[in-house]
Order: C-alpha cells, then sequence, then structure tokens
C-alpha cells in the first residue's frame, strides 16, 4: 500500500507565491523555472497575531493626527533624515553595503532613542553574546533593550506580542524566515511576508520598525521593489573613501528625501558630524590650482560648500571619456559641450575627469557654473581667484539662469571665508554674471 501524502505540505512559488499540492518545474502563474519551494500549509495562517477582529472605517475627522507623533532618535543627523524623528507606527528600511555600519547605527538608535519603553532588537546574523560584546565597545547603555536572537517569524510575532515594545529593530529582514512562505530565508516570498507581517503589527500599535537590509552588487537594496512599497521610509548607508558615512532617504512619507546625514565612524561607533562644510574644502595655504572651483549647495534645509575638482587630458583613443561618480557623467559632457560651443575652447578631444572633494554625490543643478569654471580652468591651466564661489544654473544657449534660495548660499559662502559669490541674481556680495562670456571674464580677465 501508498504511504498517504501528508496534506499539509503544499508548494509554493518562490517568485509569485502561487501554491500548488505537488511540485512542478515551472510555475503555470510566472513562468519561473525551479522556482517551487516545500512548505506547510496552515488554515489559520491568514488570522492577525493581534488577534483583533476585522477593520472598521471611522470618521477621518475624529482620527487623532497626535497619534503620529514622533520619537527622536537620540541622534540629531539621524532625525534629520528621518524628517524630524522617527514617526509612530511607521516602518523605516535602511539598506547598505555590507561592512558599512548599519548594525551600529542600529544599536546605538536602540540605546539612544528617547521613549520610556522597551526596544526589541531581533537579530538573525549574530548572536547575543557578539551584540553585547560589541554594545560594550562602543559604550552604550543597556538598560531599555532586550535581544532576540531567532530567525523564526513565529518566534519574533510571539516576543512582540509578549513584550510589546515601542521600537523594534529587525537586522537582517533577509535572515527572518516563515513555513508559511518556504522554508528558506530570503526569497522573495519571505520577504513580502514577513516584512507584511511586521509592518502590520507596528501599524496596530503606536511603535516603530527599523528593517535593515542587505544590498546587491549594483548598490540596490535586495529583494523585490515591492518591499520598498510596503514601508514608509527608505534609508541608503553610504560611505566615502575615508571613515565618512553619508545617510540619505530614498523615500520619505513623513518628510524631504533631500536631507543628507554625515556620520564619522570611529572607534566608539557612528559620531555624527555638526559641522560637515570643512569636510568638503581643501584649506590650503599656498595658491589655489587650477581646475578647482568652490559651489554653495543645498543638501536638504543645510548649505554645504563643496569643492569641485577638473582635469583635462589629451584622450590617448579617438573616443574620448568622461569619468565622473559623484555628478552625473551627461551633466558633465552637457556643460562640456555648452563651453565648446559658446567658447571655443576644445573639449571634445580630451578626456574629462570631475571629482567633488569629501565624496558626496550632487545633483542640484546649481552645480553648473561651478563645474564650467572648474573645466575652463584645468582646460586652459588658469586657477581661479581665491575666496570666490559660484552657483547658477547653465542653459544650452550659454545663458545663466538662476537658482533657489541664493541668500542663504551666499551668507553660508560668507561666513566660511568666501567674500566674493558669482552668481545670475543682483544681491548684496553677488557679482552678477548673466552668461558664460561675462563668467570667463570675471574669472580670468587678470
Amino acid at each position: 500500500m501508498s504511504k498517504k501524502k501528508d496534506s499539509s505540505v503544499v508548494y509554493r512559488c518562490a517568485s509569485c507565491g502561487y501554491t500548488q499540492p505537488r511540485w512542478l518545474g515551472r510555475c503555470p502563474e510566472c513562468g519561473e523555472w525551479n522556482s517551487f519551494e516545500e512548505c506547510f500549509s496552515q488554515p489559520q495562517a491568514n488570522v492577525p497575531f493581534s488577534g483583533q477582529g476585522p477593520a472598521k472605517p471611522v470618521p477621518l475627522k475624529s482620527v487623532n493626527p497626535m497619534e503620529c507623533a514622533r520619537l527622536s532618535t537620540g541622534t540629531s543627523e539621524f532625525d534629520r533624515v528621518l524628517g524630524g524623528g522617527a514617526t509612530r507606527c511607521s516602518a523605516v528600511l535602511i539598506g547598505g553595503e555590507p561592512g558599512i555600519g548599519k548594525s551600529t547605527l542600529l544599536l546605538q538608535t536602540a540605546a539612544l532613542i528617547e521613549t520610556n519603553g522597551r526596544v526589541l532588537y531581533v537579530s538573525g546574523e549574530e548572536s547575543a553574546s557578539q551584540i553585547r560584546s560589541r554594545a560594550d565597545r562602543l559604550g552604550i547603555s543597556l538598560e531599555k533593550i532586550d535581544i532576540l536572537s531567532a530567525s523564526r517569524l513565529e518566534d519574533v510575532m510571539s516576543a512582540l506580542n509578549d513584550l510589546n515594545p515601542v521600537c523594534v529593530i529587525v537586522d537582517s529582514i533577509q535572515t527572518v524566515y516563515s513555513p508559511e512562505a518556504g522554508l528558506i530565508p530570503g526569497t522573495v516570498s519571505q520577504l513580502k511576508y514577513c516584512s507584511n507581517e511586521l509592518i502590520s503589527w507596528v501599524k496596530e500599535r503606536d511603535s516603530v520598525l527599523f528593517i535593515s537590509a542587505h544590498v546587491t552588487k549594483d548598490g540596490g537594496i535586495a529583494g523585490p521593489k515591492a518591499l520598498e512599497h510596503m514601508v514608509d521610509t527608505v534609508i541608503t548607508f553610504e560611505r566615502n573613501s575615508d571613515d565618512v558615512r553619508f545617510l540619505r532617504a530614498q523615500k520619505n512619507r513623513f518628510g524631504s528625501v533631500d536631507e543628507l546625514g554625515i556620520f564619522s565612524m570611529g572607534e566608539h561607533g557612528l559620531v555624527q558630524i555638526e559641522d560637515p562644510s570643512s569636510m568638503f574644502i581643501t584649506r590650503r595655504t599656498g595658491a589655489l590650482p587650477a581646475g578647482i572651483a568652490v559651489v554653495p549647495v543645498f543638501e536638504g534645509s543645510r548649505v554645504f560648500l563643496v569643492e569641485i575638482q577638473a582635469l583635462t587630458i589629451p584622450a590617448k583613443a579617438s573616443i574620448t571619456r568622461v569619468f565622473s561618480e559623484k555628478i552625473e557623467s551627461a551633466r558633465v559632457s552637457r556643460i562640456a559641450a555648452v563651453l565648446e560651443k559658446k567658447l571655443g575652447i576644445k573639449l571634445s578631444e580630451y578626456d574629462l575627469y570631475v571629482n567633488v572633494a569629501g565624496g558626496v554625490r550632487i545633483s542640484e543643478s546649481a552645480v553648473d557654473l561651478a563645474l564650467a569654471a572648474a573645466l575652463y580652468s584645468a582646460r586652459t591651466d588658469l586657477p581661479c581667484p581665491q575666496g570666490l564661489a559660484l552657483a547658477g544654473e547653465i542653459s544650452l544657449a550659454g545663458e545663466i539662469r538662476p537658482v533657489a534660495r541664493l541668500k542663504q548660499r551666499v551668507k553660508t559662502a560668507q561666513t566660511l571665508g568666501f567674500p566674493r559669490i558669482l552668481a545670475p541674481e543682483e544681491c548684496e556680495g553677488v557679482t552678477k554674471v548673466q552668461d558664460l562670456k561675462t563668467l570667463i571674464k570675471e574669472l580670468f580677465a587678470k
């Protein structure tokens, strides 16, 4: 007699979640090959963990807006990127390359977050003793932190219901799995299922959820794009060649995505940099070399003075190249083309190298004027005047267009020792330039 098959075992597609009582080589729903995984079917899987009844609509005017009050993370740079603090009943996804400091940031946040409730730190990658060792090395307080070293979602949900923490940290989401979505962590269906259960739990309570995620070799957050749509805030953790870390929001339902948080990784963890302007400006005692220009740029609500560095080298091949990581290569090529057309200076026969001091990425159009000055200076080997900053957008016709919030840029530049500013608007302390020919005359007339 043949053995009766266990009816609680089903096969689920890791790509689309389609279930099938038998294993198939190809999913009939999405067409993926070898994507079926064995998992257990439980009739009560659709019942919420909270045990509450079905949700019912309420009048919007009766909703208390203070229920979405913010919690300070204890770090002003992190609060700035979050839009003023972590919003209750929200989920924050943090992605970054291995070893950049995601776990350090989350552990420091668990100790510093301003709340009277408990904080649950769920780690699927490290043991409790390893986390305690890191906490002792960082010198942080452990009074309100509960640690759970587990990967099974059901264990995590049970701990949440027992402790009812105000802040939940999951490090990382790729290690959490549930038998309902298969037996292998990190699959698309696992990420969707586990994230949805965790987010649903914090949405029903006044809690904040921080989720760390792995990244792909291309630098994007691993997992489906649906994971980014499910959370309220998506933050990327970046670094330059030094020990400086940049925290930037790609999505934020409760604040701006233009803010930039800057940290320094030291012996005692991440230290926020209160005045980062000095990081992006090279203080020189001698003459300014050719190919250098300074621009005041906005990152959210703050103004930074950033040094643009350019270098032009005769091309060794018939095809010229543009090397620029921190400023878009298309922007560099466009400014070079306008310079060649309007000023007659040959740049199409040269390889162009553009860098930003400090390693910060710039996407603001106000950098056009400084980029043009740096390229012209590098090509002619004529240095720009000392104590000069530039801000303006360059059109394809060679005209210089105004930029937003010029007064704040001028004030910051003058405070940091740049008394002269070139811009397309008339303002106190500003020399007005309307086109590229006027710009070159003001820069290199002497």
